[in-house]
């Protein structure tokens, strides 16, 4: 529970996070007394270069990769639209052929959409009712002018996990039948900060990360591209981040991601079974409390805190206007596309009809949650379906 005014309940957490006050305060610094530019020789800048540079290596280890493979960014959407494009326009000259998912964040479908204006050639891999990718369409889907892959490790909506070490192995063993180099982007946006993420052992050459999804500042993310990995900066300039990304680095977003990334990593497994505890709770009352519904995302190769249920014969904003009502912040879907009345394409992609994806509420679960504020939800959603569904003006079928 988050406290505030009238004491908020706050379930959102996939679209963003609190940022913890410990974070908070190790960025005041580098707002105030701390505040040179990294780029400049003397003292009060070099203290700002090496926050910088102890941040970027603290991030590394946590990834298990080069702390040189780190490159700062703005966000996530940057992340995911810097390794697009950076190694598709780097790559251009071998090949035209970007594979990625239907489900993917818009910051990956949009970017990509926009590579087929480029003359790029992209194809969207269907997914099952889980969400998950077949190994098979992905297999047929490499050809040989295929320069980029790009699948993300755990859907923001519903939750879904994707193998994505078993994916690299595939992409990477038909590129040797090829005699070609495929490169392998993840977006790991949403599983960063709910089990251990070693890019190594997952065997990407890059993958996207966000501050903000892991109770870390908003407005700052990070990029890890593999050494000797093929990439074209979209940002010219002064030439920062090793030529990768230019653009004076934010050094308190930067010291407070990587606090942030730490603190998180530490108490993860803690975290992670009292969450999913409230979640299983939150699934098998719902069950038994209110008729008509379907969840949505893998049963169990999903996200610790997600859970994505479709109320029949109710519309998602009338749901999530009685919920904010008693003070419960969830959500239908993205965060980003939360203003959208189009349905979702991550539900439709799954095999959810229109009106099942409208009527579809996102509830996802943090550090902050209690076993009360599962009590209070489960108190307030059941009558809330109901009276809606009992509403003829509520209902999807007028």
């Amino acid at each position: 529970m988050i406290d505030g005014p009238d004491k908020i309940i706050y379930m959102d957490y996939a679209a963003t996070t609190p940022t913890r006050l410990e974070v908070v305060e190790t960025m005041l610094p580098f707002m105030t007394t701390n505040f040179g530019n990294p780029s400049s020789i003397y003292t009060l800048a070099q203290d700002a270069r090496n926050a910088v540079e102890t941040s970027r290596k603290s991030i590394s280890e946590i990834l298990g990769s080069r702390s040189s493979e780190i490159v700062f960014t703005s966000g996530g959407t940057e992340s995911d639209n810097a390794a697009i494009k950076g190694v598709s326009f780097a790559m251009r000259h071998l090949g035209n052929h970007i594979v990625t998912s239907m489900i993917e964040h818009h910051a990956v479908l949009h970017t990509c959409q926009q590579m087929e204006q480029f003359g790029f050639d992209v194809t969207y891999l269907p997914v099952d009712h889980n969400g998950q990718v077949s190994m098979q369409d992905l297999e047929k889907s490499i050809t040989e002018n295929t320069v980029l892959v790009s699948v993300m490790l755990a859907n923001n909506e519903i939750g879904t996990i994707q193998p994505i070490r078993d994916m690299v192995s595939l992409v990477k063993n038909k590129a040797k039948e090829l005699s070609k180099t495929i490169i392998f982007h993840t977006d790991a946006v949403q599983a960063v900060g709910h089990f251990p993420i070693d890019v190594k052992e997952l065997g990407v050459d890059l993958l996207s990360i966000s501050a903000h999804k892991f109770y870390g500042p908003r407005g700052v993310g990070a990029l890890y591209v593999k050494r000797g990995t093929p990439f074209e900066s979209l940002l010219a300039g002064g030439g920062q981040e090793r030529q990768r990304r230019s653009g004076t680095e934010n050094v308190p977003g930067i010291v407070g991601m990587a606090h942030a990334l730490r603190l998180t990593h530490s108490e993860m497994g803690y975290q992670s079974s009292r969450i999913v505890k409230m979640r299983d709770r939150l699934v098998s009352e719902l069950s038994n409390s209110v008729e008509d519904l379907l969840f949505n995302g893998h049963p169990n190769a999903r996200l610790d805190n997600n859970v994505s249920v479709s109320f029949k014969g109710v519309e998602g904003e009338p749901i999530l206007m009685g919920l904010d009502f008693a003070g419960i912040c969830a959500s239908s879907g993205s965060a980003c596309s939360s203003a959208s009345v189009e349905p979702s394409h991550v539900l439709l992609a799954i095999g959810r009809s229109a009106e099942d994806a409208q009527g579809t509420l996102r509830i996802t679960l943090g550090r902050d949650n209690s076993e009360e504020d599962i009590d209070y939800l489960l108190d307030v959603l059941p009558n809330l379906v109901n009276k809606l569904r009992a509403m003829p003006s509520m209902s999807l079928s007028d």
